[in-house]
């Protein structure tokens, strides 16, 4: 697998955000040192895709209660050997919502993850713990789409800013909340 776009991808994005350094090392040493890091059988990781989405008015944000992890998340999941961070954001938030219309959020002009993130995953039937190295995607939600729940998840549903706040204490999720936040009105301006 060609992992020379993902590695481009982490070199913008450690410029971009310099004092997220280690979580871009630790990623990249994944890529450069495991030639499967795409497909979800490679441990002690591999790269995932995630999609922050906001709604089209900017005001809500799109959570979904992730069936396994049972706790509110963004919409993500497995590469499963795709190479393109983006591309699985985007099939993962077409699959995990519903909707299909999205306008994706660049980033000093590029089109660079809103946030990156090693994470933990429990063991779980004969998978054994391993971490997700995470990009994760800002995209705005296009107008007038319905939202379903997929079978990955409990639920899913729009939250303002302070729901988001009082429901989850995830770092990843304020982080990305804040960042979002700091973007969008920078576009506005």
């Amino acid at each position: 697998m060609d992992r020379r776009e993902i590695l481009g991808i982490l070199n913008d994005y450690e410029e971009a955000f310099q004092d997220e350094a280690a979580t871009v090392q630790r990623i990249r040493e994944l890529v450069e040192n495991h030639s499967d890091c795409f497909d979800r059988t490679c441990i002690p990781g591999h790269v995932t895709g995630s999609a922050w989405i906001v709604s089209a008015d900017l005001t809500q944000h799109l959570l979904t209660h992730h069936r396994k992890l049972n706790r509110w998340l963004q919409v993500g999941g497995h590469a499963d050997g795709d190479s393109s961070p983006f591309n699985v954001a985007l099939r993962e938030a077409c699959e995990e919502s519903g909707m299909d219309r999205f306008l994706p959020v660049k980033n000093s002009g590029r089109l660079l993850p809103l946030d990156i993130d090693v994470h933990s995953i429990p063991a779980r039937h004969s998978e054994p713990e391993h971490e997700h190295h995470d990009l994760r995607y800002l995209l705005i939600a296009d107008r007038a789409q319905e939202i379903t729940v997929s079978h990955e998840s409990h639920d899913v549903r729009w939250f303002t800013v302070d729901q988001v706040m009082s429901l989850t204490d995830e770092p990843g999720i304020h982080r990305m909340l804040r960042k979002s936040n700091l973007l969008l009105n920078e576009m506005e301006s």
